[in-house]
């Protein structure tokens, strides 16, 4: 058995799920990620933020929608650790608090971030698109 690697696995920002549910400008660049064997990583915090926006720009089906395809991946509560972690994150790289929630997700579980907000530039295991 070979073992997981970051390459293996992704976290998705919340703006690239938003992207893709909504087929935007850079629906495209995310693509790849979604699906085949991949391992999806979903933080609790990334279906907050995107349920929120779809259900205020959108509609209760697009967010519905959203919701199903997110819980077919694998879902990371935020815990006490993440959250610890997180804090001193979200100092030392200038990172809102939901962003340094995502992003310390993704080191936890050794995954690779792909996003495509500015303030993930430069920032190890990080996809900009």
């Amino acid at each position: 058995m070979t073992e997981t690697t970051a390459t293996d696995r992704f976290v998705i920002d919340s703006s690239g799920w938003l992207e893709h549910i909504t087929e935007d400008a850079k629906a495209d660049l995310y693509f790849p990620y979604f699906g085949g064997d991949k391992i999806l990583l979903v933080p609790t915090i990334v279906i907050y933020e995107v349920r929120k926006i779809l259900l205020r720009k959108h509609s209760q089906t697009i967010a519905d929608i959203f919701v199903s395809e997110a819980l077919r991946q694998v879902v990371v509560p935020l815990d006490e650790q993440i959250a610890l972690d997180a804090a001193s994150v979200s100092l030392r790289h200038q990172l809102a608090m939901a962003d340094a929630i995502v992003y310390t997700t993704a080191l936890r579980q050794k995954a690779t971030l792909i996003a495509s907000d500015d303030h993930f530039q430069n920032l190890p295991e990080v996809v900009l698109l």
